[in-house]
């Protein structure tokens, strides 16, 4: 016995310093367009980022070289193997940039997002029970609840106004954050009803603000010069702004809850996401959290909740407007529920269609675009099937150095032709709706056909929207109920159509990619709203 943990011991270790000092393999890529900035500021100028990853693997294979600053190069992977890897050891193995750090504290402190190791474990096994089913099945009904406020809100417009034109954006924006605000940590922010939010303000600029260019010189040579992170960019004043007027309101909670046990307020049952986080901390110091780490999470809920789940509802509305008879197919399913609304377990598991639009909406629409990372130390990444070197060699694996940028497009594997079929860019919901599965839901046949390789992703449902591994999204189940609740409540009351025939939508981007009507000068979604 002895003998054999030695042996183990011995090879785990020989394989970490072989790792430490193993030689990347060199790979083809991409001419470099600016040796000073590599193909860095074509990316962040492009609409379409994906489409420049999927060229660049159709010419260069599903693993490639791409040029970065003074003349170095990082690693792209498209592989579906190599990236399920790459996720897996994501922390153990690769690890955020400092400029990346640097903008998550300023915005977030020292939350779940940023930790590492023990930290990072301790954090996340101390916040899954308030991601669990039953915690989010306790505060769906205030998903339900701020549904119902906007359809009250829209209804009263409709009635008073000559006009149906409704700009749906901005009120995606308040659902989202007053459903956070309430289910996330108690706090209702009232912006459905019309009432001024700091909070909302900030994180509106906070998604929408272009970077400067200092911002932007910041990001690209950040990985280079880690002491930029310090330069007084937009960018990172904002997110200083950002944390510091959440913390007002993350504080306040806390208080309240301190008062409740000391017993000089009436107490009350607190359901709320964070309102479970606070009351395990005294479980044991496993799950233990400090208050600090407290805040940081209610500003992390916050952050990384409002804006995703809002962005998400507004390509949902307009993908709806823009296929007439997807939306009569869902609107057909949901209204089995008349005069009720469905139960988290239904929204979840019951609802084929629905889930199917959401999936698409997510695949197709993703709010995040691509995840980045540093080699921490030297790996070997296996491939699925195997690609040609730079010195013309057939390889199934490759080596990559410490220190390596390597970067999986979420945007271009969510939408990859090779992975998803010649539709992959078009909404098509019937794709999750395949006879070829095997999972019955309700009497119909859903998930992907075994031909699809989007299968040997191993993310939520075969896409990278959560990303994968061990930082996979803790808030998940809390973000997809929000949206089913808010998208199945809307579209039972409501029919949704474009302004007009001619009426094209673009992407805006900022930190994430809006959308917007083609001619407004403001992110500004304006759809025709019927009330049914």
């Amino acid at each position: 016995m002895v003998l054999v943990s030695a042996s183990v011991w011995l090879f785990l270790r020989v394989s970490r310093l072989t790792r430490r000092y193993l030689v990347g393999t060199r790979l083809r890529g991409p001419p470099r367009a600016n040796w000073f900035l590599g193909q860095g500021h074509m990316l962040l100028a492009s609409k379409d980022a994906g489409s420049l990853f999927e060229g660049w693997e159709k010419e260069y294979g599903s693993v490639y070289a791409l040029p970065t600053t003074f003349g170095m190069s990082g690693i792209v992977l498209c592989d579906p193997k190599a990236v399920s890897h790459f996720y897996q050891y994501e922390t153990a193995r690769y690890d955020k940039e400092e400029v990346a750090k640097s903008f998550f504290k300023a915005s977030t402190g020292d939350s779940l997002i940023i930790a590492v190791g023990d930290s990072h474990k301790r954090q996340r096994k101390a916040m899954t029970p308030a991601f669990s089913n039953a915690a989010i099945r306790n505060v769906t009904g205030t998903f339900y609840d701020s549904a119902y406020k906007v359809t009250d809100a829209w209804t009263s417009i409709l009635e008073e106004s000559d006009s149906s034109i409704i700009e749906v954006q901005g009120w995606m924006s308040r659902v989202s954050l007053d459903s956070i605000g309430i289910a996330g940590f108690s706090h209702d922010f009232g912006t459905i009803d019309g009432k001024h939010s700091d909070v909302a303000d900030v994180l509106d600029r906070f998604t929408s603000t272009k970077p400067s260019l200092a911002a932007i010189a910041v990001t690209i040579l950040g990985p280079i010069f880690p002491a930029l992170k310090h330069v007084p960019t937009n960018m990172l004043q904002l997110f200083k702004n950002l944390n510091s007027t959440v913390e007002a309101a993350a504080k306040e909670l806390i208080e309240r809850v301190r008062q409740e046990k000391m017993g000089l307020m009436p107490g009350r049952e607190d359901k709320s996401v964070i309102g479970l986080l606070i009351k395990s901390r005294a479980e044991g110091a496993e799950l233990y959290m400090s208050e600090d780490e407290v805040l940081s999470q209610i500003k992390l809920l916050l952050v990384a909740g409002y804006e995703t789940t809002s962005i998400s509802l507004s390509w949902a509305l307009v993908e709806l407007a823009q296929n007439q008879s997807i939306q009569d197919k869902l609107r057909g399913e949901l209204l089995h529920f008349s005069g009720n609304d469905p139960t988290y377990e239904q929204l979840t598991n019951g609802l084929p269609y629905l889930d199917a639009v959401v999936c698409e909406i997510l695949r197709v629409h993703s709010p995040a675009q691509e995840t980045t990372r540093i080699a921490t130390e030297g790996d070997i990444i296996p491939l699925s099937e195997p690609i040609t070197d730079a010195y013309g060699t057939l390889m199934d694996h490759v080596v990559i150095e410490k220190g390596t940028q390597v970067t999986v497009s979420i945007e271009h594997m969510n939408r990859s032709e090779k992975l998803w079929g010649p539709d992959a860019k078009r909404f098509v919901p019937e794709r999750w709706l395949n006879a070829n599965s095997n999972s019955d839901v309700g009497g119909v046949i859903v998930g992907l056909d075994p031909a699809y390789r989007a299968r040997e992703i191993q993310g939520y449902k075969h896409i990278l929207s959560f990303a994968d591994g061990p930082r996979m999204c803790l808030g998940r189940a809390f973000a997809l109920a929000e949206f089913k609740a808010v998208l199945c409540t809307l579209v039972r009351n409501f029919k949704f159509e474009m302004r007009d025939e001619k009426a094209e939508v673009e992407i805006a981007r900022g930190i994430l990619a809006r959308p917007r009507i083609v001619g407004e000068e403001k992110v500004d979604l304006p759809l025709r709203v019927t009330r049914l």
